[in-house]
Parts: structure tokens; sequence; C-alpha cells
């Protein structure tokens, strides 16, 4: 009895470890938040990691249908759907949610941002691992699918709206349809680098090379004339 006191003990201290570092990522990234009451009551994103907290911890001792029930009520209350079997690591943020679908084989690392509508999804029927793996500190803004069992490095980020379907190298960001890398520096960057907003625009940069490039022919052509 004294064993499964000491185990029960174990996992109810390391779930308020888990739930209080799920508030602080919030606290950290998401500046409207305002106490950690309003964190707690009134934050859907927050409130789907929990149950999925719970319901992969029973899917993996092989509690059966209870596991799926807890991810559909989830579905229901918060809009984000995250199937039981994925694995989440810790300062997981998902900022306003609503939308959001996380595949049963995704893996997503410590400290990851999702804003609203983002799918982690597969891309067919096959077995095995089919969803993607989303590595520390990577962000996909609003809107974006990250599709097939490939692989997001670190502290890459995924532009609104893009479609990635190919593995993405580290410290990169990827914009577009499908997803295209633009931006690899090989520095690191800032391991929770918010701002989403400032990703390059590949089709502007094409037009601004051709209107330098148009500018350089009239400039000739002009010179020519007056010779």
């Amino acid at each position: 009895m004294s064993d499964l006191s000491a185990t029960a003990g174990g996992f109810v201290q390391r779930a308020f470890e888990q739930f209080r570092m799920d508030v602080e990522a919030v606290r950290d990234r998401d500046p409207a938040a305002t106490s950690t009451l309003e964190i707690i009551t009134t934050y859907p994103g927050l409130h789907a990691i929990w149950l999925h907290r719970v319901a992969h911890y029973l899917h993996g001792r092989g509690v059966p249908g209870l596991p799926r029930a807890i991810s559909i009520f989830s579905r229901w209350l918060t809009g984000v759907e995250i199937h039981q079997g994925a694995t989440i690591g810790q300062g997981f943020f998902i900022d306003h949610g609503m939308g959001v679908v996380i595949g049963e084989t995704t893996e997503i690392g410590d400290d990851v941002t999702l804003y609203q509508g983002v799918t982690l999804g597969g891309t067919g029927k096959e077995k095995g691992k089919r969803h993607p793996t989303i590595e520390d500190g990577v962000v996909i803004a609003v809107g974006a699918s990250v599709l097939g069992a490939i692989t997001v490095g670190k502290n890459s980020k995924v532009g609104a709206g893009a479609v990635v379907i190919q593995d993405v190298p580290e410290n990169c960001t990827v914009v577009g349809v499908p997803g295209r890398v633009t931006v690899c520096s090989g520095e690191r960057i800032s391991p929770i680098d918010l701002h989403h907003e400032e990703l390059p625009d590949p089709v502007l940069e094409m037009f601004n090379t051709i209107e330098r490039r148009l500018d350089r022919i009239e400039r000739k052509i002009k010179k020519t004339e007056d010779e």
C-alpha cells in the first residue's frame, strides 16, 4: 500500500509541475494575460492541453474508450482537436486555438507555439508514423498546415497559410503553398521568437527584383538614346 501511495504521490507531483509550466508558457508568450486566475479559467488552448495530457496518460496505459471520449469532449469544449496518441512536450502554447487539429502520431517538442487554425496532419491512409515531428522552439502561424511524417527543425517558423510537405531545417522560415524555405541563416534564432508577422514575401521580392532590372534597362536605353 505504501508503494502505491508513493507512486500516486509522485504522479500528482509531476502533473502539478507540468500544469504549472503550461501556465508559465501562456504568461511568457501572451501579453494579454493579466493574471494566473485569468489564464487558468479563460484560455481554451490551455484547457485543451490539460485535457490532452490526461487522455494521453490513459491512452498510454491501455485504457479503452475513455481517452478518445476525453479528446472528443475537449474538441467540443475548446475547438481544439488533439488525438490522444499525440506526444507533446513542455511549455506548449496554443494561442486562441480554434480549429487547431493535431494528429495521432504527431510529436511536439518543448516551447512550441501554435496559432489558430493550424493543422498537424497526415497525407493518406499509411500506417505507423504519418504525422509531423515539431522540434523545440518552433512557431507555426495562423492557418498553416504541416502534413505527413516530416520534421520541422528547432527554432524554425512556419508562415501564415503555408502548406509544408517537406522537412524544414533548424532556424529556418517557411512560407507559401507549397511551403518554401526562404530564410535559413544557420545562426541561432531566439528559442521563442513570436514575431510570425515578420516573414519574407517571396512573391513581393520577385516583383521587386523584376522592377529593379527594368529600371536598369530603361536607364541604359535612355543613355543610348541621349548619345
